[in-house]
Order: C-alpha cells, then sequence, then structure tokens
C-alpha cells in the first residue's frame, strides 16, 4: 500500500505530509521532513504580502487551498486536515501538472470522441447502405415496371429479411405482369389479325360478288335475249331455231362451267378437298391431258413438242391434272405467231419444274403478278371469245399452295412461259410442309 501511495505521488507530483498529535513525522515524501513542514508552514500561515490564500473547499475534517505565490508566478492547491485517527495530514501539488494532466485527458478524451465519432459514422454509413441498398433496387425495379420493362430481378443479399420478402413479392409480381402482359399482347394481336382476317373477307366477299355478278350478267342476258325469240318465235324457220338453242345451251354451259370452276377454287382454298399424295408419272400424266386436247390443236393450228422421259413426282394426281390443263388451255388459247406450244422440264435439285411455253403476245409485266387473282383478264374480249372465266389461274395457285410448291410465270422474247414445281422425293415434300 505505501509502494503503490509512493508511485501515485510521484506520477502527480504530489507532496504528502502525515504528523502525528505529538509532532512526529509519520509518513513523507520528502527525505528533509523539517524542511517540509517549514514550506507547508510557510504556504499555510506565511506572509500575506507574498502570498494569496483563497479556500476552495472547507469542511470540519479538512479544507483545500489556492494559493498564488507571486514571488514565483506559481500557483498550488494544499489541502490540510485531520484524518480519523487525530493525524494531521498535508498535501500539496502544482496546479500546472494539475492543468496538464488535465490537458492531456482533454486531448485524450478528444481523440477517443473523434475516434468513437469516425467509427459510428463508418458503422452507421454500412448499416445504412446495407438497409437502403435492397431498397434503392427496389425502387429501380419498379421504375423498370412503370416503363414495362421486366427484365431486372431483386437480388437477394442478406438483408433485412422483410425487405428479401418484398424483394421476392416484386420478382414474383414482375414474372405476373409479364406474362399476364405478354397474353394481352398475344391476345391484341390476334384480334387485329382476325379483324384484319374479317376486313380482308368482307371485301373478298364484295369483290367476289361484284365479279360473279359481272360475270353471269352476259350470258343471262344472252339467254333471256334468245329464249324470248324463241317464245314469240322471231324467226320461225328450223335453222333460227336450232341456232337460238345453240347459244342458249352454250352460254348456259358457260355459266356451269364458272360454277364449277368457283366451287372447285372454294373448296381448295378452304381446305376441304384432303390431298391424296401418291408418287405418279408425270410425263404419263400430261400425255393424257395433249391427247384430249388434241382435237383442239388441230382446230387452232397449234403444234405441240413434247419430248420428255418419264419422271416420277409426289403429289396429288388429280389436282396436278387440273394445273396442267388449265396452263395447256391457256397457251392454245393465247398461242399466237408461230403457233407453237413447248413442254419441258428444268431440274431444281429436289424438284421438277414443269414449263408451258405458247409463242404469242407478253403479258404487260403490270399484269403479271395480277393475272392469279380471281376473275382478273388482261384481254376480256378474247377471253370472252373462247368463254374464259378468270378463274383458270387462281385454281392453279390454290391447288400449288396446297401441295406447298411454287408456281409463276415469265416473258421470253417470243411468248409467255408459264411454270409449276413438284418434289421429286417423299422426303423433300416433307420437309416443305
Amino acid at each position: 500500500m505505501d509502494v503503490q501511495l509512493d508511485r501515485l505521488c510521484d506520477n502527480s507530483n504530489i507532496e504528502l505530509l502525515i504528523i502525528a498529535s505529538d509532532g512526529t513525522v509519520i509518513r513523507s515524501t520528502s527525505n528533509d521532513s523539517i524542511n517540509m513542514i517549514n514550506r507547508f508552514m510557510d504556504v499555510l500561515f506565511g506572509a500575506a504580502g507574498d502570498k494569496d490564500r483563497h479556500e476552495v473547499v472547507s469542511t470540519d475534517n479538512y479544507s483545500v487551498l489556492l494559493v498564488t505565490d507571486r514571488r514565483m508566478s506559481s500557483e498550488y492547491m494544499v489541502l490540510w486536515g485531520t484524518l480519523d485517527d487525530g493525524n494531521l495530514i498535508m498535501m500539496r501539488t502544482a496546479l500546472e501538472s494539475i492543468r496538464e494532466s488535465v490537458s492531456i485527458a482533454n486531448r485524450f478524451l478528444a481523440y477517443i470522441g473523434i475516434s468513437g465519432i469516425l467509427i459510428s459514422a463508418v458503422i452507421v454509413i454500412l448499416v445504412t447502405q446495407r438497409i437502403t441498398r435492397p431498397i434503392r433496387q427496389l425502387t429501380d425495379i419498379s421504375r423498370q415496371m412503370t416503363e414495362l420493362d421486366f427484365t431486372a430481378k431483386y437480388e437477394e443479399g442478406g438483408s433485412i429479411q422483410e425487405i428479401e420478402q418484398l424483394g421476392r413479392h416484386m420478382n414474383q409480381l414482375s414474372e405476373t405482369l409479364e406474362r399476364a402482359i405478354g397474353e394481352l399482347k398475344t391476345a391484341n394481336n390476334e384480334l387485329k389479325s382476325d379483324i384484319e382476317k374479317k376486313e380482308q373477307i368482307d371485301e373478298m366477299r364484295k369483290e367476289f360478288l361484284s365479279n360473279v355478278s359481272h360475270e353471269l350478267k352476259t350470258p343471262l342476258a344472252l339467254i333471256q335475249g334468245y329464249a324470248e325469240g324463241l317464245q314469240e318465235c322471231i324467226n320461225d324457220d328450223a335453222e333460227s331455231r336450232d341456232f337460238y338453242c345453240e347459244v342458249i345451251m352454250d352460254e348456259a354451259g358457260k355459266m356451269n362451267q364458272m360454277v364449277q370452276k368457283l366451287l372447285t377454287l372454294n373448296h381448295l382454298e378452304f381446305g376441304t378437298d384432303a390431298l391424296t399424295i401418291e408418287r405418279f408419272d408425270v410425263t404419263e400424266l400430261i400425255g393424257g391431258v395433249v391427247e384430249n386436247a388434241s382435237l383442239l390443236l388441230q382446230q387452232n393450228g397449234i403444234n405441240l413438242t413434247f419430248e420428255e422421259e418419264p419422271v416420277f413426282v409426289w403429289g396429288d394426281e388429280f389436282q396436278i391434272e387440273e394445273v396442267v390443263t388449265n396452263y395447256l388451255s391457256n397457251a392454245i388459247h393465247y398461242a399466237a405467231g408461230e403457233k407453237q406450244i413447248r413442254i419441258y422440264y428444268t431440274d431444281q435439285d429436289e424438284a421438277l419444274r414443269i414449263h408451258v411455253f405458247n409463242t404469242g403476245s407478253n403479258i404487260p409485266e403490270e399484269d403479271i403478278d395480277k393475272i392469279w387473282d380471281k376473275f382478273y383478264k388482261v384481254d376480256k374480249a378474247r377471253t370472252r371469245e373462247y368463254g374464259g372465266s378468270g378463274i383458270g389461274l387462281s385454281i392453279v395457285r390454290a391447288i400449288m399452295e396446297s401441295h406447298h410448291r411454287a408456281c409463276g410465270v415469265f416473258n421470253r422474247s417470243d411468248g409467255v412461259d408459264f411454270w409449276m414445281e413438284l418434289d421429286k422425293n417423299v422426303v423433300a415434300r416433307s420437309d416443305k410442309q
């Protein structure tokens, strides 16, 4: 205990003196106790001119004085009083050392305070970032969602449980909205497509009715006129009656033929006729069509060339015969000049291209894409002359589309060349479909 007291006094620059009631020095921080007693007596009871004394604390047992030594320009704190055992205790320390200790303590506390503030600021920033990062992320996601951008997703990073749950719900909401909007867009596109199809069908219906009415108007007028002539016996001779009847029968036949073609085209366009795909010799098929048209070729003075080897293709033989018949009929009616028709093949890798060429006038370039439309006629007068309805090439296109194969026409220097393609093997056809 004495060692600790000595160490405390040395570290704090304190002079300590304890004197018994009989004047004996019990404890002293100086080896010269007499000199220390004199210094204390001088401080406590010395001349007032040299020292200023100010009592700081005063109790029954002790007093604390602030003493200023004007000669030495120094200040002291002096404590004197009695202990519990009746001994006198006196302590003195320079105020400068106290101030230095206080200054050191203040600096230490300031450093501690600044360090604490900095550490607290760092902790606050880290905690704030941990809390605000997911909130900022959710804010960005919600902003993108308002712009219908659902690509951004919340990334879980070990933040507050409630925020993590909110982020998962935000992801689920984003995915649900994306699906819902996608379904709405799909439904909207389908609705637009349905409306466009309906408008297109309405236009086609109006155009069809107009064309049919126009096509039927002339034969009906002829039939009506000649029938009235027969009824009124305008010409009573047998020859005139036969002529009138022939005209009526001819016009009725044309009307019947047009109606049959319209029915065929309707079945093809709506897919009510199922295809019977089989392998057949297209050369043999074309030969049969040419033979059936031989009389018509002779009557029109047309020379037809067809010198191809047997070739097997895949398709609906009945419908392909219809295409060839339409092509050949077109060629016969429009053949001019040298009146030549040539049927030939060109190889197109997996497909066989069949050409029907006839000499004569070219098709105007602006009409080439239109000749496949129903009732479209490049030369209406000539078409009427041979009884054409403007439906044949529409049937050709519908048949080839049902086969998923191409057809077309191009002008040559001396005539017009119609063509179509057929698969040479079933594998190629399956790929196309």
